[in-house]
């Protein structure tokens, strides 16, 4: 079992705390325990790493997931392992530094290497579709490095040259106190470079927006709000960073004939009362196309019959669930004479049936009261 304290704990927050709420509590944490606040003092070490590891898992929506429902173990298969020093807990958290204190890492890089940024597609799929899965290509828009420059954002032939305000560290340093107090420098933008001759196809951004042809494999079963992660599929890091993915969020459109519930299916099917009356056999769409349903001696409106087996695909077992059918009995509109005879006279054999039913009954009462 782990012996790591629970990060809620940690920073001093209930489980449901919002983003705003783990925010202050790490900036409190953080400019307590930070090193330059506590020079060689490895308790307050302890103490700030482990507030940027709770800070870290908690901020991010699906490291949050994983540890709630699975504790610290949920984690081990997330690529997450904690920080192995100040330098990268100051990488991850450099801006964030600079937002609550205006100083960084002590030594920061020139070259910070970033992860891209992650895309969202709204995918519409068909009923059909999203119960036995499919296979479409989309057309994606997103950044990509520069074919010109290779994302140097210098023109070819050319290169950068060290910034002369920073002399390349990317940070202005000053001394407050026993602060050093450290701030991007506002003319390379904490790069630590300068571009003399920026890239003319891009701009000197390092990145042009092109359309990009992804294909996704939709499983059978998907529903409304279902998610896709598709990974590296978004947008290109900084400084040979790695990709973002690109999240495919899936909405399905309505069936004319069939409602889902879970992997149920449910459809409505209209007989008529002489079918209801003496029982028959109809056919009855189904997923996989018509099926023969009997329909019982006597059925009631109301009354739900089953198809096992022909509802949606499970998505975590393959499993599919049951088609639900509900009957709809019918009443007969514009009969002909020779109808409304036949009906007369089944009403008067039902009447009969039912007068002396009741005669029984009441005989039966008033025999009990004379007892």
């Amino acid at each position: 079992m782990s012996t790591k304290q629970d990060y809620y704990e940690i920073l001093g927050v209930q489980r449901d705390a919002i983003d705003d709420d783990l925010k202050a509590s790490y900036r409190k944490l953080a400019l307590k325990y930070h090193p330059d606040r506590n020079p060689d003092d490895k308790a307050a070490e302890d103490k700030f790493k482990e507030a940027a590891e709770a800070y870290e898992v908690l901020r991010d929506p699906e490291k949050r997931g994983l540890y709630d429902q699975f504790g610290h173990a949920g984690l081990e298969g997330s690529g997450f392992s904690g920080f192995g020093g100040f330098e990268d807990i100051f990488s991850s958290f450099g801006d964030i530094f600079e937002d609550f204190f205006g100083f960084g890492t002590r030594k920061r890089s020139r070259t910070r290497v970033q992860r891209g940024a992650d895309l969202r597609y709204d995918l519409t799929l068909g009923f059909m579709e999203a119960a036995f899965g499919t296979e479409p290509k989309i057309n994606v828009e997103k950044m990509e490095i520069c074919p010109q420059c290779n994302g140097d954002r210098c023109e070819p032939g050319t290169g950068p040259e060290t910034c002369r305000q920073c002399g390349g560290l990317g940070q202005i340093t000053r001394n407050q106190g026993f602060f050093t107090v450290r701030s991007t420098c506002p003319i390379c933008r904490g790069q630590g470079q300068a571009i003399p001759n920026p890239c003319r196809n891009c701009r000197g951004t390092g990145q042009v927006t092109v359309g990009k042809k992804v294909s996704v494999k939709i499983p059978a079963g998907v529903d409304n709000g279902s998610r896709l992660r598709l990974t590296g599929e978004g947008e290109p890091g900084r400084q040979g960073g790695p990709h973002g993915d690109l999240y495919v969020f899936i909405y399905v459109e309505p069936h004319e004939f069939f409602q889902r519930r879970d992997n149920d299916i449910i459809c409505r099917v209209p007989i008529s009362f002489v079918q209801a009356a003496l029982g028959d056999k109809i056919k009855v769409p189904t997923l996989n196309g018509d099926k023969k349903l009997q329909i019982p001696k006597g059925t009631q409106p109301g009354d739900v019959l089953y198809f096992n087996g022909e509802g949606i695909p499970s998505l975590r077992t393959g499993r599919r669930g049951n088609q639900i059918i509900q009957v709809d009995i019918k009443t007969p509109t514009h009969l002909s004479k020779k109808q409304e005879a036949l009906l007369k006279e089944f009403a008067e054999v039902e009447s009969s049936k039912l007068s002396k039913k009741l005669k029984n009954i009441l005989k039966g009462g008033a025999s009990q009261a004379r007892n």
